[in-house]
């Protein structure tokens, strides 16, 4: 009887472990959302700064012929 009592209740704190980290997971706010925009505009602005720059030096290297 004591093993099966045993059994149930690592049964059931297992259960209420699952759903408790369940229940925890991180749910994005709007700040979090913002932010996320924000690195999305700056790597993009930066991707289009490094080609900017690969054109201008293309266009110095072609002036230079």
């Amino acid at each position: 009887m004591k093993r099966i009592a045993r059994f149930l209740a690592t049964g059931v704190a297992v259960s209420l472990l699952t759903a408790g980290l369940y229940a925890c997971e991180k749910q994005e706010g709007p700040a979090e959302r913002a932010g996320k925009a924000v690195d999305k505009a700056v790597e993009s602005a930066g991707q289009q700064l490094e080609k900017a720059g690969q054109d201008i030096q293309d266009a110095a290297k072609d002036a230079k012929k």
